[in-house]
């Protein structure tokens, strides 16, 4: 049965043989791109997720108000109201387990830097320190200082598995960049690539759009893609034969990120949860950032357009703002979970649906790009996973020490280059002044070979002064400054 014929009628089952309209047009080299495009369609699924996407978009504008409650304090400790020993215990616990081999980190890297100007994937960006580090280079030093530090409180030499999600237009430049400049120290066997991966684009009667007579229209799953790659591509398998018991999940894009936290992954271990959440607390009622609530008894990220001002700017007696815990993307799950969530709940995970001006081919075969929304893009996020935790805790942190993100370009003023740069300056010479050194200026930075979060400092700076601009760098630092 020739090829064509196979196809059609498995896609006529599925009301898509649209997409071999042109066959006849195609050179061989173009049918074959089609089938394989074809081929990667899961064509049962699609006619499920197209009724449950519109289903979802039915949803969208629903407030959930009057089905919300906070994050019942038990379930969340904060960072600022927390003794220190208590904190120390957390650290210690989980430096222990970094020493066992029981940790890794899960990085979300799988967008380009389309927004900053920057045609390449967003952890290669440079925001312009002194050091002229990038975000993946930054990250990839605190994870050697973090080995160090366990090695250091343990006398345990253990490794931090790198896993990095990237995307099918990123995984060949991160893999370029990060073979170029040596994996940064760390060891290549330890740092593993794998790719998100897309779903097809539909038009409102769920019918495939074609981006070109040969081609598909897809686009990335989003961040909650993660569950499927891990279990299709192997990683599950990965962290399973490492004996990795704990991972620890953000994005690429925060420049404060405590990359494998220890304090986060020891209040976890010993709350005995299978799933966590970093928080920050919202700097204003209206900030658009979602918050971690409990709806109808299950726990879920809710969208600042889920709810309406008035419950957005409902406070306790102590006047904090009632629904505070802001999401950063920055989260814990147990080996287990994971396992759970890809054999089991990953088909249940929501999906998200967003209508989008999509490129698509007409039926005289010419591609137009839309003014209007014309279809719909189907995506998936990964906080989604939090409803099916049997024990779910969240730690809220202060964002002057842990969060600030990269969005924009310097034009936006605001989750830019700039305020990256700015936060982790400030940040920075705090440490210095709280190891007894002072600086003169605000341009500082310390390299993580020097020091992962403020430790150790004080032989260093204690009763010395500096002027901006300071590097603190380290005999392993390319040398780029000023010491």
């Amino acid at each position: 049965m020739p090829i064509y014929d196979v196809l059609y009628e498995r896609l006529s089952k599925v009301g898509q043989e649209h997409l071999l309209k042109f066959w006849d047009e195609l050179t061989l080299e173009q049918q074959e791109i089609l089938v394989r495009d074809i081929e990667e369609l899961n064509l049962n699924e699609l006619k499920l997720y197209f009724d449950r996407a519109t289903a979802s978009l039915q949803e969208n504008g629903i407030k959930l108000d009057d089905r919300m409650q906070p994050v019942p304090e038990e379930k969340l400790v904060s960072i600022e109201r927390t003794a220190e020993e208590r904190l120390k215990t957390y650290e210690e616990e989980g430096l222990q387990q970094i020493s066992a081999g029981h940790v890794a980190v899960l990085l979300l890297a799988g967008g380009q830097g389309t927004r900053l100007g920057f045609p390449h994937p967003k952890g290669m960006y440079d925001v312009g320190l002194p050091s002229n580090k990038s975000l993946f280079r930054l990250q990839a030093e605190r994870i050697q200082k973090l080995e160090e530090l366990a090695y250091a409180a343990t006398g345990r030499r253990g490794v931090i598995t790198w896993y990095i999600m990237t995307s099918e237009h990123t995984i060949q430049p991160t893999n370029e960049y990060f073979m170029a400049n040596n994996y940064f120290g760390l060891k290549k066997e330890n740092i593993i690539l794998f790719e998100q991966g897309s779903l097809p684009c539909f038009d409102y009667d769920g019918r495939i759009i074609l981006d070109e007579k040969y081609r598909v229209a897809r686009a990335p799953d989003g961040n909650g893609g993660l569950y499927r790659a891990l279990k299709q591509q192997g990683i599950l398998d990965d962290i399973n034969k490492r004996g990795i018991l704990y991972l620890h999940a953000h994005s690429v894009d925060n420049i404060l990120t405590k990359v494998s936290d220890p304090v986060f992954i020891g209040y976890c271990v010993q709350e005995h949860a299978d799933c966590a959440a970093k928080v920050v607390e919202k700097s204003h009622p209206n900030e658009a950032i979602g918050v971690v609530a409990i709806v109808d008894g299950k726990n879920q990220v809710v969208e600042y357009s889920e709810i309406s001002a008035k419950t957005a700017e409902m406070r306790n007696a102590d006047g904090r703002l009632t629904f505070s815990a802001g999401n950063i993307c920055n989260h814990f799950f147990t080996a287990a979970f994971l396992m759970k969530i890809g054999e089991t709940f990953e088909k249940e995970l929501k999906l998200h649906v967003a209508k989008k001006k999509i490129p698509f081919v007409d039926n005289s075969g010419k591609r137009i790009t839309p003014e209007k929304p014309n279809g719909i893009k189907i995506e998936k996020f990964v906080f989604d996973v939090f409803e099916f935790a049997q024990k779910f805790v969240a730690m809220e942190v202060p964002r002057h020490i842990e969060f600030s993100a990269l969005k924009n370009s310097d034009s936006a003023g605001k989750d830019c280059p700039s305020t990256a740069r700015t936060d982790l300056y400030r940040l920075h010479k705090r440490y210095i002044e709280a190891a007894g050194g002072i600086v003169h200026g605000e341009e500082c930075e310390i390299s993580p070979f020097i020091s992962y979060a403020g430790e150790n400092l004080k032989p260093l700076v204690a009763g010395k002064s500096f002027t901006s601009p300071v590097y603190l760098r380290s005999n392993r630092d390319p040398y780029h400054g000023h010491l």
